[in-house]
Parts: C-alpha cells; structure tokens; sequence
C-alpha cells in the first residue's frame, strides 16, 4: 500500500516561493521604481497579506477580486490569495465599470482590492456580495474606497507564515474572465495542478533561471500573466513591475535592469518596433521576448530581432492558462534567409513539453486533417492545462469540450513536419464566390508595405460575391499611404482575389491584452445585414 505522504504531494505553484526563498533569500525578487524587495521581503508580504485576508474572514472556496496594473501588490496575490484556500479573480483594468461589476458579482468575490487609478471602475453599490475592500495607493494620494490602504494592511498582519489551506490539486485556483467577444465575459476556471504545470512549461520553453530578470509588459490580470507569476520565481529570476506599457519606458527599464525576458502581444511589438529610438537601440543582453495572440506577422519578428531580440513564438487562450504549443526552433533553419527564418517563426509550432496534447481536426468528425499545409480544420487539445469549465456556466463547458477536447475555434494547417500554423478563425475566415481566404494571409501581405503599422482585415458584404476583404489599417507615424497602393500592393504578393476591396484609415479597437478586436469592425459592417455563406 503506499503512503502518499512519501511518493505524492499537492502540485501547486505556491510551492516555488517556498523553494525560491529557502535558496535565494537576500537576492532580488521584485522591483518596481526605486523600490525593490529581496525573495525574504517577498515572502513575508505574501503572507502578511495572506494574514490580512485571513482576518477578513476569507478562506476555502472564497473569491477575492484585483483590480490592479502590473505592480507588487497584483503579484502577491498570487501566492496570498491561494494560500488560504480561496481562489484569485484578476480583472481587466480597461473594461468599463458595468463589466467590472459583472465579473465581480459573477464571480461571487468576498473582498475586492482595487488601485487608486482605477477606483472609478468600481461601484460599491452594485456590489452586494462585496463583504470589504482594499485601497491600492501605489501613486500615492487618498483611498478612494471606504476600506484600508494596502501597505497598512499588510502592516497590521503578523510576520508568522500562514499555514497553507491547499489540500488537493484539482483546488479552484483562479477565475479569469473571458475579453473580446460578443456575449458576457466568461469565467474560466484554474486549478493549482493545472498552473504548476503550466509555469513550469514557460521557465522550460523561454529558458528562465536564476540570472534571468524578467520585465512585465503582458498584463498578470491576463491568464494570470500566461503563468509568469509564478514561473519566475520558480527559479528565483527577478521580477520587474511596471505600471504602464511604453516604448520609452519598456527600452529604458531593460537596460536599468539589465532585462533578458518578457512577454508581448504582436501590437507591443509593433509599438516597439516601430519607436522612433529603436533603430539606436543596442541590446547588452540578448532579450527573449514571447510573443502570442494574434499570429505575429513575419515582418514583426524579423524588426525586432534587427535590434537585439529572440522572438519565441507561443500560441494558446484563456481556457489553457495561456500559451499551449511553441514553434519550437529547429537547427536547420539558422541557413535561412532572415524573412524566411522569421516565416518559419510565425507559425503556431507544436505543444509544449508538458501539453503534450494538440492536434487539428475536420470539427464534425473529429478526424485529423491531412499534413499537407493546406486542409483546414479545427485546432483542439486537451490535457493537465485545460480549464475546468466555465464558471457557472454548464452550457457553455459542455459545448466547448465536445468529443472530449477543447475547441479553439481557430481553423489551421499541420505541414508535413507537423507544425501548426493558424489561418484564422472560424468567424473570421472569407468566403468570397465559393473561394476562402485567410485575413491572417492577406494581413501578413499587408504589414510588409513599408507605411502599414497595423492591420486588420474581415469579411464585408457584397452583392456580386457574397463577402469580400476589407482592411483597416493604421499607417506609420508620418505617413499617408493611398488605399489604391496598398490594394495594388497586395496583389503583387498574392492571389488577385484575395487583395482587399476596401480600406479604411483609422484606429483599431483592441482588448487589454492587445488583441484587435475583429468583432467591432465586423459588427460596424454587417449590422442589420444578412450573412451569406
């Protein structure tokens, strides 16, 4: 019989702080401005706070919300939070208040901690299951909220650790909710299995360890900060906060702090790319930069590497705790041409080392498409890092976990060497006369015209063809490209019946994250339209 005390313990990120600060006690695990906290002051804030909450009466089961940018306070929750047993709801600081409020009722939060700058977002009225709050003064000023002042808080609890209250692995951990589509957000449930796991794919896939220091462009409010939260102090690296993601500021702290990862959404690093400065930038350190999202164009990945950088290309959503799959690099690919290397980069690549589980499949029989790069199907995967289900919603759970994988929605190719590359989603996809063509294909063509900074393309209605291409960009700082020039350019570079018939100039609408959200422009354009398919 065996005794699981001896072969078997409870997998749960909150364990790396124990290990990281047993070994690396005086060393440096989190900076934000002029402050910085060695891994012991790390570890008795967590649990000054996890006290605090404790005092609150939170504990098993409980709910307590963040509404905080990427500051110390959002990464102690982290560990806090967990630690005595409730579960983490980090929430999008750029959503309106009427969604805020949503997700903090929906999601049954006890105590809602919120940062001075975003105190408008947060209406104790609409609030009935909200027990307490916390004011977050990170820029100084007045609590904004009838509750006390996080450091105060933290200064009224004991510095005797707090006794864990995690006794099973498949424990809720957190809740995050859903941005960018049409319906209610959705709360997408994490359990402490799920995230070890998880963080301990990203130190294998972006080669985290102790010297690394880590810079925090990628909101933590977001898949929990893709598991970075607590990857990075699995190894004992260093954390760097920030509360605002600029260019200016991104390139300034990375070479304060002799920074050598982060992680980006496509629009940082076409913010970063296209930097008046970055021409003059000159790397101390090679910088690793995990990108994902909206598939990265060629182009952006290969300006940023002219500067200094590795681009590792992730994909994966919400409902897998962040990245799933990486294009993974292969030796033979360094003979490349630069554009070629970077058109091999951009491909969604293969499942992490402990996913394990992806494939590409025709979504009603469930069979895996030929891999020949060019049939179609839909991405799934299943395995440690896929989601519990949705928070309070069966419907929705049942639907996305059909046949026994979950459903991504993203329609993609495998090559013959068995990489995934996304060519768009199911929603997004253009059927123009009977033909399909791919947004991501034709934006891809577009982001190398020299005056296109973004781009999005989506399907528009059409007497003749049903639906054709329609994009709209935001052309380069200082630059007044002509629609008639980007149509011709595109049809230099691909099938005449893929370039896009319309164009507009303008801003794009984006998430949090940095995600375009293709679904406003697609509303502006079919609304009280019929779609012929």
């Amino acid at each position: 019989m065996q005794n699981k005390a001896v072969n078997k313990s409870v997998l749960t990120p909150v364990e790396f702080l124990n290990r990281s600060v047993l070994v690396y006690p005086e060393k440096v695990a989190v900076v934000h401005g002029e402050r910085k906290f060695t891994y012991r002051e790390f570890f008795e804030r967590i649990h000054r706070l996890a006290g605090g909450l404790q005092r609150l009466g939170v504990g098993p089961g409980d709910k307590v919300a963040f509404i905080c940018p990427n500051i110390p306070p959002m990464l102690e929750a982290h560990y806090a939070v967990p630690l005595v047993g409730a579960a983490l709801v980090s929430v999008n600081i750029r959503l309106s208040a009427s969604e805020v409020s949503y997700i903090i009722n929906h999601s049954d939060s006890k105590v809602v901690f919120v940062d001075s700058e975003f105190a408008k977002l947060v209406d104790p009225s609409q609030l009935e299951k909200v027990e307490a709050f916390v004011n977050v003064c990170d820029t100084g000023g007045e609590p904004q909220l009838d509750g006390p002042e996080y450091e105060d808080f933290l200064a009224a609890g004991s510095l005797e650790p707090v006794e864990s209250a995690i006794t099973d692995e498949d424990q809720l951990l957190a809740i995050n909710y859903t941005s960018g589509t049409t319906g209610k957000p959705k709360g997408v449930m994490y359990h402490h299995r799920g995230a070890y796991l998880n963080a301990i794919g990203e130190v294998l896939e972006s080669g985290l360890n102790s010297s690394s220091v880590y810079l925090w462009t990628l909101p933590m409010f977001h898949c929990n900060g893709w598991c970075f939260t607590w990857g990075v102090t699995a190894v004992g690296a260093t954390h760097v906060c920030q509360r605002n993601v600029a260019p200016e500021d991104i390139y300034a702290l990375i070479a304060r702090e002799d920074v050598s990862h982060l992680c980006a959404a496509p629009t940082v690093l076409i913010m970063m790319s296209n930097w008046p400065e970055a021409k003059n930038i000159k790397m101390r350190r090679k910088l690793k930069i995990m990108t994902a999202g909206a598939p990265p164009a060629p182009t952006i990945i290969q300006n940023m590497e002219e500067i200094g950088a590795d681009i590792v290309h992730t994909y994966g959503l919400t409902e897998v705790y962040g990245p799933h799959s990486v294009c993974a690099w292969q030796q033979s690919w360094g003979d490349l041409p630069p554009e070629e290397q970077a058109t091999m980069k951009s491909r969604q690549g293969v499942p992490y080392v402990v996913t394990h589980f992806m494939d590409v499949v025709n979504p009603k029989t469930m069979e895996p498409v030929p891999r020949d790069g060019m049939t179609m199907g839909e991405i799934v995967m299943r395995g440690n890092n896929v989601m519990t289900g949705y928070y309070k919603d069966p419907e929705a759970t049942e639907q996305a976990f059909a046949g026994g994988w979950f459903h991504s929605g993203d329609l993609a190719v495998v090559h013959a060497d068995g990489y995934v590359q996304i060519k768009d989603r199911k929603k997004d996809i253009i059927i123009s006369g009977g033909e399909n063509i791919s947004t991501v294909e034709v934006e891809n063509v577009i982001y190398r015209h020299p005056e296109v900074q973004e781009v999005a393309v989506i399907p528009v209605p059409d007497e003749k063809w049903g639906e054709v291409p329609k994009a709209y960009i935001v052309p380069k700082p200082g630059c007044s490209p002509a629609a008639e020039d980007i149509i011709e350019f595109t049809k230099k570079n691909l099938a005449r019946f893929k370039a896009p018939k319309y164009i507009e100039f303008g801003e794009l609408p984006k998430t949090a994250t940095g995600k375009i959200q293709k679904f406003k422009l697609r509303q502006r354009e079919w609304e009280g339209k019929e779609r012929i398919r």
